[in-house]
C-alpha cells in the first residue's frame, strides 16, 4: 500500500509489536488516518531477529504455527519460507532419551509409544481422547468450559503423575514458560488444539520475517520508529522528545509492563521471563530438526537451530538454541553447557556462545480463571491490546489488536 494520510491522525497506536500492527492494518484498510509510534529502531516487539556474524538469532526462542486463524488470513506463508520441526519431542527421561509424536503423522515413532516405555495403558487412552476432543470440538466450546490449571486438567483427563513429570511437564513448561503447569486449562486446550492441527516452524529469515512482512502492508508515513510515547495526555500523547501528538483514539499495544504505566488503573498481569543462548559448533549434536525437552528441569528445551533451516548459521557450522526459566544468573551458562553435553551425549567444552537474550514479560503469566479475549476498551477513546489481553501467543497478539481495530472503529462511528 502507498500514499500518506495528511493531517492530524484519527488513531494514535503505541507499539508495532504483532497487535499494533494488525491493528493499525485494520485502521487504515478502513480508511482511518493513522499514526503507529515504535520506541524501538524495528517492528515485532518481542518477536525480533537479529543478524550477527552469519548466524540468525530471534530475541529468544520462538517458533511459528500454521495452524492460527490469524496467520492464515494475514501472512503470506509461502513467502515466509517456512521450515518445519520434526512433529513431537525428543523427552529425556530417567529412563534415558524417548521420542513422543503423534503416530498419525509419524508412523515410525509409534513403537515408543508402546504402554510401559513411557506412557502406561491409561494414560495413551487419556492422551487420546483429550487430543481427539481438543481436535475436533470448535474452539468457541473450548473456550466456553470451566477454567483450572493445566496440572488439574492432566490430572482430571486420567493422565498418570509419571508421564506429567517425565513428558508433559518439560514440553509445556517450554510452552507456558512456568514449571508447575499453573497456566489456564482453556489456554492448555487451545494451544494443543493448535499443534494437532498446525505445524511448527521457523521462517528461513527468522522469526522476525513475520513481523516485517505485516508492516509492508502499511501506507507510507504511517509507522514511525524510535518514537517513544513519554504519556497518554487528554489531547493524544506525549513523546519523550517533548514533542505531542494529537488523536481523538488512541490504541496502547506495547507489553503489560508499559501498558499500565500510560494507562493508569489498568489491571495487566505480570509476565514470564527466559533466557535463551546461542551456541555455535562446527559438528551439529544431532541430526534432525527436533525439539529436545529435559525432564530434569536444568534447561527448558534446546535444538540445532541450523538443521531446522541452515539459513540460521553460515555453512560448516552449527546454531544451537537452549532456553531456561528466568534470567542470566553467574553460572547458569556454565550448567547449561554442562547439561547440553549430557542431553546430545557429546563434549560441549569448545562450543562458543553466540549470544544469551533475557526477555522479561516474554509471555503472561494466565491462572485461572483466564478470559482468552477480553475488551480493548479502557476508557473513552482509551484502548489496549495485546497478548496480555488474549492469550500468550502469535493468534492472541493478532487476535487482540484485530478487536481493538473494530471497537475503535465502532466508537468512532458512534462519535
Amino acid at each position: 500500500m502507498s500514499g500518506a494520510h495528511p493531517g492530524t491522525p484519527d488513531v494514535v497506536v503505541v507499539g508495532a509489536g504483532l497487535a499494533g500492527l494488525a491493528c493499525a492494518l485494520d485502521l487504515c484498510r478502513a480508511g482511518r488516518r493513522v499514526a503507529l509510534l515504535e520506541a524501538s529502531d524495528g517492528v515485532g516487539g518481542r518477536m525480533r531477529t537479529d543478524r550477527r556474524d552469519g548466524y540468525l538469532l530471534d530475541r529468544g526462542f520462538q517458533v511459528f504455527n500454521t495452524s492460527y486463524p490469524q496467520v492464515k488470513r494475514r501472512l503470506d506463508l509461502k513467502r515466509l519460507r517456512l521450515r518445519p520441526f520434526t512433529p513431537g519431542v525428543l523427552a529425556h527421561t530417567p529412563s534415558g532419551p524417548v521420542r513422543v509424536a503423534d503416530p498419525t503423522r509419524r508412523p515410525e515413532s509409534a513403537r515408543a509409544l508402546l504402554p510401559g516405555r513411557v506412557f502406561g495403558a491409561r494414560d495413551l487412552a487419556a492422551l487420546a481422547a483429550l487430543t481427539a476432543g481438543d481436535a475436533l470440538l470448535p474452539a468457541g466450546v473450548l473456550k466456553r468450559r470451566a477454567d483450572r490449571s493445566t496440572s488439574a486438567a492432566l490430572r482430571r483427563a486420567g493422565v498418570s503423575d509419571a508421564a506429567v513429570a517425565h513428558v508433559l511437564r518439560p514440553f509445556l513448561s517450554g510452552v507456558f514458560l512456568e514449571d508447575r503447569l499453573e497456566t489456564s486449562a482453556r489456554f492448555f486446550h487451545l494451544v494443543w488444539r493448535s499443534m494437532v492441527r498446525g505445524s511448527l516452524c521457523l521462517p528461513a529469515d527468522g522469526i522476525g520475517a513475520v513481523p516485517a512482512q505485516l508492516a509492508e502492508g502499511l501506507p507510507d508515513g504511517v509507522l514511525r520508529l524510535e518514537s517513544t510515547v513519554r504519556e497518554i495526555t487528554p489531547a493524544g500523547v506525549l513523546l519523550e522528545d517533548g514533542t505531542e501528538t494529537p488523536a481523538g483514539s488512541v490504541v496502547v499495544a506495547t507489553d503489560a509492563a508499559t501498558a499500565g504505566r500510560l494507562l493508569p488503573g489498568l489491571s495487566a498481569p505480570e509476565g514470564r521471563t527466559v533466557t535463551t543462548y546461542y551456541h555455535a559448533t562446527d559438528r551439529p549434536p544431532l541430526a534432525e530438526p527436533t525439539l529436545v525437552v529435559d525432564s530434569a528441569g536444568t534447561v527448558l528445551n534446546t535444538c540445532v537451530l541450523s538443521r531446522v533451516a541452515p539459513t540460521y548459521a553460515p555453512p560448516g557450522t552449527a546454531l544451537v538454541s537452549t532456553s531456561v526459566l528466568g534470567a542470566d544468573r553467574p553460572g547458569t551458562a556454565g550448567t547449561v553447557l554442562r547439561r547440553l553435553a549430557e542431553l546430545y551425549r557429546t563434549p560441549t567444552g569448545d562450543w562458543r556462545q553466540v549470544a544469551a537474550y533475557t526477555v522479561e514479560g516474554a509471555l503472561p503469566v494466565m491462572r485461572p480463571p483466564w478470559p482468552l479475549s477480553r475488551t480493548t476498551r479502557h476508557a473513552p477513546g482509551r484502548h489496549v491490546c495485546g497478548d496480555h489481553r488474549a492469550t500468550g501467543s502469535v493468534q492472541g497478539a493478532l487476535a487482540s489488536g484485530t478487536r481493538a481495530a473494530r471497537e475503535v472503529l465502532a466508537d468512532l462511528a458512534r462519535g
